[in-house]
């Protein structure tokens, strides 16, 4: 994906999504019919993504006003400018009884007849397995499609690399070498770039500079984990490795929320789940699993099974302290 620079008052995104095509009824009312949008889907229809299927990536623009999609210049699925709607959220129950949840989106011409029809899966689908349709949501497919920048960086957040030097995220590049914490230099294969209100919830976790031994202040999404080794279990988590979710450390002085704007949500993805360094502090990659990943990366992982880095690591939530962040800063060991 392209990360050159944008206007800043159309939020964009790209997202992997799989063409209706590549996902068929093949048991139900439906059988043979490609994914298509609320109206005309049944429940109990049975779904399977095709051999082969390779997601593409779609790329939106957002109007700030209204909130509607078009199909950006830098999309690789689409027609540009064409307008799309978030049309549902969808849950399938797989094949060995867990459910999966997905997005649907609609693209039409100027005359608002479909065009195409992509499918957004918020966990992973297995090729040739069947998914049963139990639930179609059409209120809270916005609200959810919100949630999904939950592993990102701002603009401006430095990252160290391989040789030790720190590169503003917005200039990284596929195919650059980034130090990891349990796997040395690593691969980066795709930057992610998603543009958004910084309101509510969904608004930026600043973590200034020397609150957890950082080097400059530290901006991620509320749900971005940082990597946290304890000299003495002060989060009372029954390990000293951690990963805290940043939203968790906000005191309101050296950690803040803040709210108004919008702002540039970088995700960084490689083989595999990694440990890497923004602004001097440890904090985790995109989790993916492959049938989610962009077309372009999905060639060339070679990790089939993203997983945590080698040593398990449980995330802090049910006894964070008071101040958090300042327990955090004089026991931990960065």
């Amino acid at each position: 994906m392209s990360t050159r620079p944008f206007r800043a008052h159309v939020p964009t995104r790209q997202l992997p999504v799989f063409r209706a095509n590549s996902f068929r009824v093949i048991h139900g009312v439906n059988e043979g019919d490609p994914l298509a949008d609320a109206s005309d889907l049944v429940y109990e229809d049975v779904y399977a993504l095709a051999e082969g299927a390779r997601p593409a990536r779609l790329g939106l623009t957002t109007d700030p006003a209204t909130g509607a999609f078009r199909i950006s210049a830098e999309s690789g699925a689409g027609e540009t400018g064409a307008r799309v709607f978030l049309d549902s959220l969808l849950t399938f129950m797989g094949p060995a009884g867990g459910t999966r949840d997905a997005l649907v989106f609609v693209e039409v011409d100027e005359s608002g007849t479909i065009g195409e029809i992509y499918l957004y899966p918020l966990a992973p689908l297995a090729q040739k397995k069947g998914y049963a349709l139990v639930t179609i949501d059409r209120e809270g497919a916005r609200d959810r499609l919100a949630k999904t920048a939950s592993v990102a960086f701002t603009r401006g957040t430095r990252i160290t690399l391989a040789n030790g030097a720190q590169r503003p995220i917005e200039q990284l590049r596929s195919g650059d070498k980034v130090l990891t914490r349990d796997s040395g230099p690593q691969t980066l294969r795709w930057i992610g770039l998603d543009t958004l209100r910084a309101a509510g919830p969904f608004a930026p976790i600043t973590i200034r500079a020397g609150a957890l031994h950082n080097t400059g202040d530290l901006i991620v999404s509320p749900g971005h984990r940082l990597f946290v080794y304890q000299r003495i279990d002060a989060l009372r988590a029954g390990r000293k490795e951690v990963l805290v979710r940043a939203e968790l450390l906000v005191n309101g002085t050296s950690v803040t929320q803040d709210q108004g704007g919008f702002v540039d949500y970088f995700q960084l993805l490689f083989d595999k789940h990694e440990i890497i360094y923004a602004e001097g502090i440890a904090a985790e990659s995109l989790f993916v699993e492959p049938t989610a990943r962009p077309n372009e990366v999905a060639r060339n992982l070679t990790d089939p099974a993203p997983r945590l880095p080698a040593r398990e690591m449980g995330e802090a939530e049910l006894a964070i302290p008071r101040d958090a962040a300042e327990a955090l800063r004089r026991l931990s060991a960065l």
